[in-house]
């Protein structure tokens, strides 16, 4: 039996952070991460990286990028982001039924929790290259999303890790932690898979939702969930969830919801880190269609930040699961790498008839029928302007397209196969803002803390891009504080 007084259970950003803030409180912290070390990191390995932050201006983002250049201070309009955009849209998104008290500590915490970060090591950037248009001789940053970690998920893993190390956190790699409890002291006593024991009078779980538990995603998601790909760890197969529900905790939030997107047809079965940005989020540019040659989504209804969660679900209720994403030259040149990668399922021709032939298994004759009628009912009056929400849009269509609507008329028009990727699930433990897990009498159950993507209270029905990395870091170092403090109480 090893004793500790801080226990971490998960390697990603949340779990980290806990590890970070439980070590600089001077106490004993173990760090046990089920994956071998190359595959540690949990799903925030598998992000690209960016954060949703609340912020007034340049000066707040200049503290969390002190070597932003001057030249790029002129060159861009990062505009502001303040804690009322980020709560309201947040909130808006889950139809209201987030934790107001939970929600209200990851924003009004943000911007504090990313300069601590920046403090142990991680470095953030403008997040050009997927968030920022360059209108009128400006970067114009939109969806809410400004900054990313350098290196992207890899690189904020390996940032943390080297501060986890250079600390003496100790790390148990190949530690899948199966079954706690708690002792007549107030002891949290762990049994791992292959034998090892250990305690410590404070747990943290970061362990991450249930994506990849083929059986749990069919009996909570639905038919068909089991035939999803998954996008990120496959490690997260709900053991958290599991073992703290075992203890008394209470599950929470949107069970039957997940965060699942556009994604190559011929990705990996499961997420794999030499594989990554096999993601296609850029949809919002182009035309998706099914299988029948039809639309069945406003590719425009808002910035894809907004609407990408909800993809993965859309294209599963499609014929065989796949859809195709459809560019011509107006907007081509304006898709990030996710498009560009040697492994993307892509077709190109010089016309849309020729297009539409190598499109193995659609109805023809009615794609075509389709994509000239969207031609035609494109207002093209209305100036194109990827960065704000131009009203660019169709008109006479049963299902429109609402904003950047183009005609694809500027060969050579381009192809590209999707399916589902599933990201993560959004029901799990019930916390509070001191990331408490609680009891079915809204109790906390002492000792046990929880943090990152297996947090039930937040996410309903969508998801907004950035916001997981940014609770799981404030969750994650608040659950660490409060978890060291029960040493000295």
């Amino acid at each position: 039996m090893q004793p500790y007084d801080v226990i971490v259970l998960g390697s990603g950003n949340a779990g980290l952070c806990a590890a970070l803030s439980a070590r600089e409180q001077g106490v004993r912290v173990a760090l046990l991460e089920r994956a071998p070390k190359e595959q540690r990191g949990g799903n925030s390995a598998h992000t690209g990286g960016a954060f949703r932050v609340a912020y007034r201006g340049v000066d707040d983002l200049r503290s969390l990028m002190p070597d932003l250049l001057e030249s790029e201070v002129e060159s861009s309009d990062f505009g502001a982001y303040t804690q009322d955009d980020f709560f309201g849209e947040l909130a808006a998104m889950s139809q209201y039924r987030t934790d107001p008290q939970v929600l209200d500590t990851v924003v009004s915490q943000s911007l504090d929790t990313l300069q601590w970060m920046t403090g142990k090591g991680v470095r953030f950037m403008p997040i050009y290259g997927r968030q920022a248009f360059k209108v009128d001789g400006k970067f114009r940053f939109w969806g809410g999303l400004t900054i990313e970690v350098s290196g992207g998920g890899l690189g904020l893993v390996d940032a943390l890790f080297r501060r986890v190390e250079k600390d003496a956190v100790e790390v148990f790699y190949g530690c899948r932690t199966q079954h706690i409890s708690r002792d007549p002291d107030g002891l949290w006593q762990l049994s791992c898979a292959d034998g090892r024991q250990f305690s410590a009078r404070g747990l943290v779980l970061a362990t991450g939702g249930f994506h990849a538990n083929l059986q749990w995603r069919t009996q909570y998601l639905g038919p068909g969930w089991d035939l999803a790909k998954v996008r990120g760890s496959r490690y997260n197969t709900g053991d958290g969830i599991r073992m703290a529900l075992d203890v008394g905790a209470v599950a929470h939030g949107n069970w039957s919801g997940c965060h699942a997107v556009f994604y190559d047809v011929n990705a990996p079965q499961m997420g794999d880190l030499n594989q990554l940005n096999q993601q296609k989020n850029y949809f919002h540019l182009g035309v998706v269609v099914n299988a029948d040659g039809k639309r069945f989504i406003d590719e425009g209804q808002d910035f894809r930040n907004y609407t990408y969660s909800s993809m993965g679900a859309k294209v599963m209720a499609q014929p065989e699961g796949v859809a195709w994403q459809i560019f011509d030259q107006h907007s081509h040149a304006l898709l990030p790498d996710e498009y560009r990668g040697r492994q993307v399922t892509r077709i190109q021709a010089a016309t849309l008839q020729g297009l539409i032939e190598q499109m193995e298994g659609v109805n023809g004759p009615a794609l075509l029928h389709t994509l000239e009628a969207y031609n035609d009912a494109v207002q093209l009056d209305v100036p194109f302007n990827p960065a704000v929400r131009d009203g660019r849009s169709t008109q006479g269509l049963e299902l429109p397209k609402s904003n950047w609507a183009n005609p694809l008329d500027r060969p050579p028009f381009v192809a590209y196969a999707v399916t589902c990727g599933i990201t993560f699930t959004f029901g799990g433990l019930k916390v509070d803002s001191q990331a408490r897990v609680l009891d079915e009498e809204d109790v906390p159950i002492d000792g046990l803390y929880a943090a990152g993507e297996l947090v039930g209270n937040l996410y309903y029905v969508k998801y907004a891009g950035g916001a997981g990395l940014t609770s799981g870091s404030v969750l994650g170092r608040i659950a660490g504080t409060e978890a060291s403090a029960r040493k000295a109480r």
